[in-house]
């Protein structure tokens, strides 16, 4: 019996990401390849003819899986009934401007799309913040669509988490599917921590270590991070344009794990709702290492943090603290 189609938003849909990611969505990527799905796409009102241009485009691939287009500028109309709201839209950074510019541009946008959310959306829409401040971004919207479950807002940084796997493969000389179980901690910013103690590689005796196949704590504990916390300026300095083919195929990744659910014995970073596990303070929106299973995720528990992480860690909250303070005061 032919499943009933699942309504998915994409925000700034007519931006670079969006381009990328729609068709990914529509083809199956995120969902599976038997389950139909409608799209609703929202960007702002300058960007309407492109936005339409989209759907022409989105019409003429004629995707068997896609049942249905609503492309908007109208919020309202964006978000009744979905089922997945993945919000790529924000205020970029702009030259000249400081973080609370930013930040109260993004405060507001995201104010009044998580009323819209909170008014419109299904009550158990599960919902994915890619654009930047994207931990402090979601935690805004948490707090403007209160009857959203905590646990159904989440930010993305499975990007980060990606961005580790290629490095180690490239490193090793492996495929990266043979790789698992790295872990980004914290904020998407160039404080996350990207930790590679409890991953492992898939060799021909068995999983190893990805420490013991690397045999170098310098490089692992140094360029390693640094290159996977500056990874997107150094694709804004090649491509002279932010990443979207691979954010796109991150936030694909995001989804997809979470509703189908994650292989047995692999975790993934999904920026979530602190609980205060591994003492980072509550309330915050900070990547863990988590399993998905039935259309939930869990924080996998009980890893040994030694010294040196516990640093990084501690370093990235406290940088998601003061953002959050700064959101709050932008509210105000």
């Amino acid at each position: 019996m032919a499943k009933e189609p699942v309504r998915v938003l994409v925000t700034g849909a007519a931006g670079q990401i969006g381009y990328a990611l729609v068709p990914m969505i529509a083809r199956g990527v995120m969902l599976g390849a038997d389950q139909p799905v409608i799209l609703h796409m929202l960007d702002i009102p300058p960007a309407a003819e492109a936005l339409n241009g989209v759907k022409m485009e989105l019409v003429d691939a004629a995707f068997p899986l896609l049942k249905g287009v609503v492309a908007t500028t109208d919020v309202v109309e964006a978000c009744t009934g979905v089922n997945i709201a993945i919000m790529v839209g924000g205020f970029p950074r702009k030259e000249g401007m400081e973080r609370k510019d930013v930040m109260s541009k993004n405060v507001s946008i995201y104010k009044s799309q998580a009323s819209a959310l909170e008014q419109h959306a299904s009550p158990n829409c599960k919902v994915l913040v890619v654009a930047n401040p994207a931990n402090t971004n979601a935690l805004i919207l948490k707090e403007f669509a209160p009857s959203i479950p905590a646990q159904n807002i989440t930010c993305l940084t499975r990007l980060d988490h990606n961005r580790a796997l290629g490095q180690i493969s490239e490193r090793l000389n492996v495929q990266v599917c043979d790789v698992k179980n790295v872990i980004i901690w914290g904020n998407h910013s160039s404080t996350q921590y990207p930790d590679v103690n409890h991953a492992t590689v898939k060799t021909p005796s068995g999983e190893k270590p990805v420490r013991e196949l690397v045999k170098d704590d310098g490089w692992l504990n140094g360029e390693f991070i640094t290159t996977v916390q500056q990874r997107g300026a150094a694709i804004i300095k090649a491509r002279k344009l932010s990443s979207a083919l691979s954010a796109a195929s991150a936030a694909c990744d995001h989804i997809r794990d979470w509703v189908l659910g994650t292989p047995e014995g692999t975790w993934v970073s999904m920026g979530v709702y602190s609980d205060g596990s591994y003492n980072v303070p509550a309330g915050l929106i900070y990547s863990f290492p988590v399993t998905c299973c039935n259309g939930e995720w869990t924080i996998v528990q009980g890893l040994a943090i030694d010294e040196f992480s516990r640093k990084k860690l501690d370093l990235t909250g406290a940088e998601l603290s003061e953002e959050k303070e700064l959101a709050y005061s932008c509210l105000s």
